[in-house]
């Protein structure tokens, strides 16, 4: 077994033992963050798709059934011979009434109200239509009927969620910033504490490259254990809120869970953290050995 040498006891210093502490905080923070990341740019990426691809035909209820009956296929007829159209159909009365029942409630579906009849149209792929035209069509032969394309609001929803991951970004950055200085306080106390074994080691030859290198390995592998801890702290966190989130109605809140690739991106941010930590008490030795010549 290969034991790497050490002539610094780093393992003594009361601060190694607060840093991986600090880094698992950092890491815990860092996954939260990268997690909320991800779930939005999916679900950013499926409202995306959908923007100006969807239409919805509102028809308003009928004195009677077969009046309405009547009102849906003559909009139907109208909608099917547009060439922009791939496909309409009438959404049924009781996914109408399951949409409303977290609104209304039971009423919703009693049969008591007056609800409206529902056409869900979809686009040919990069087709556009002309809402104001169809609207007419169909105004003419059912009054106060409705054409919605939703892409106002899907494309204010995504410009939120965009910026919402923008922020994201700038809080993971903080996040590293904050490690890095981290880092950088306890390489330097450390090297003020042992000050004394770095000059002797000095005197007998040793290059501030062999010191930077036993202060890089105590941080990579104190950055590994926290960031380990983090990453165990996060994931309870994370499984919880997805558990919440299932409990809740289906109809307020879209489908999106992480995927097997995001989940790895996840278990990389440890390494990530043991990295920076690594690389920053290296060149923060480096620099401080370098200044006191």
């Amino acid at each position: 077994m290969i034991v790497r040498r050490t002539d610094l006891p780093l393992n003594r210093d009361a601060l190694g033992r607060f840093l991986p502490w600090l880094i698992a905080f950092m890491v815990y923070l860092a996954v939260m963050a990268l997690a909320g990341m991800l779930l939005l740019n999916q679900l950013a990426g499926r409202w995306d798709q959908g923007i100006g691809s969807t239409v919805t035909v509102q028809i308003p209820a009928a004195a009677d059934k077969q009046q309405d009956a009547r009102h849906m296929q003559a909009a139907l007829k109208v909608l099917k011979d547009i060439p922009q159209v791939l496909f309409a159909e009438a959404i049924p009365e009781s996914q109408i009434a399951t949409l409303l029942e977290p609104w209304l409630g039971a009423i919703g579906g009693s049969g008591d109200l007056p609800l409206p009849q529902l056409i869900d149209i979809e686009l040919k792929e990069g087709a556009t239509l002309d809402e104001e035209a169809v609207h007419r069509k169909l105004s003419s032969i059912v009054p106060g009927v409705t054409v919605d394309s939703h892409g106002l609001w899907l494309e204010r929803m995504v410009r939120l969620i965009r910026t919402v991951e923008i922020l994201s970004i700038a809080v993971l950055a903080l996040i590293a910033l904050a490690t890095v200085g981290t880092v950088i306080f306890t390489t330097r106390t450390g090297l003020a504490i042992h000050q004394d074994v770095i000059e002797v080691l000095h005197l007998i030859g040793a290059r501030d490259s062999y010191v930077a290198r036993q202060f890089a390995t105590r941080a990579l592998f104190l950055g590994l254990r926290g960031g380990l801890i983090g990453l165990f702290l996060a994931l309870p966190t994370l499984w919880g809120i997805g558990f919440l989130v299932q409990s809740l109605d289906s109809s307020l809140l879209p489908d999106v869970s992480l995927q097997p690739m995001q989940w790895l991106m996840l278990a990389v941010v440890p390494a990530a953290a043991a990295l920076i930590a690594m690389l920053t008490a290296r060149i923060t030795v480096v620099r401080s050995l370098a200044g006191m010549i």
